[in-house]
């Protein structure tokens, strides 16, 4: 059984977060450990409310699981703060562990901060550098760059200064984009050729816990030895097929059933 070790804030409502990650790899046939960085009171409507775990229990969280059962990748979500991102970097380093997808959460889909400005800086020189994968949305990538993204070429200019800044991968989800059209469009930049996935837009829906379910996914992938494009593949399908049947179990935003 491969293994992924999925770092993140727990979701209350199980559509987004550490409970999204496990559903999605187990489904995938991966085993998931889970580093809980922080705890949320949230539902389909929002967050409420973020108790940070502090860093010295993250870094023990990770030395149990490391310790014992070990790892095939790694994918982070919500880091929350500078010294989490500290504590993170540093225990890939530690552990020498090679296969990282960096799911760079900035903001909650209803737009409440879910990682604060000094910690931004800290991911891009710290942990961006020892990543397989950035998987940024297009606001993400907008906040990380400076760019205003408003069209494929402005996502090819994203990708090419992200990977300048130090991710060697970096992959721009176009689920969020500020135009309409049939096609979502997913960049891929792995710092010599440009790849855009497209698919069609699933009309009326608009899902909570996408991103973290592609990211995982991908972890999931590599985890199995799949090479980087075809996790990336293999994990755009799964996530496709599952936003074909969204739940509404509460009275916001839909969520991703994977199964």
């Amino acid at each position: 059984m491969k293994k992924v070790l999925l770092i993140g804030g727990s979701d209350t409502c199980a559509g987004a977060g550490i409970q999204a990650d496990l559903k999605a790899v187990t489904v995938l046939g991966v085993y998931g450990t889970t580093i809980i960085t922080a705890l949320t009171a949230q539902n389909t409507q929002g967050v409420q409310d973020i108790y940070p775990v502090p860093p010295a229990f993250v870094a023990r969280q990770i030395d149990s699981i490391m310790q014992d059962i070990g790892t095939d990748a790694l994918k982070t979500g919500m880091l929350l703060n500078k010294d989490i991102v500290k504590v993170v970097a540093d225990k890939i380093k530690e552990y020498k562990i090679d296969k990282v997808v960096i799911d760079p959460v900035i903001l909650a889909k209803g737009g409440y901060p879910l990682l604060n400005e000094e910690a931004l800086e800290v991911l891009k020189s710290e942990l961006f550098p020892l990543a397989s994968l950035v998987t940024p949305n297009i606001p993400e990538a907008e906040r990380l760059t400076g760019i205003s993204i408003r069209g494929i070429p402005d996502r090819w200019e994203a990708v090419r200064r992200l990977h300048a800044i130090g991710a060697k991968n970096v992959l721009i989800k176009g689920g969020h984009a500020h135009f309409t059209g049939e096609e979502v469009e997913d960049v891929f930049y792995d710092g010599r050729e440009l790849t855009t996935f497209s698919a069609r837009r699933i009309p009326g829906v608009d899902v909570h816990g996408s991103g973290c379910v592609l990211a995982s996914s991908i972890s999931a992938g590599l985890a199995k030895g799949y090479s980087l494009l075809e996790a990336i593949r293999t994990a755009r399908e799964f996530l496709l097929k599952a936003m074909h049947r969204p739940l509404r179990i509460g009275k916001g935003h839909e969520v991703i059933d994977p199964k």
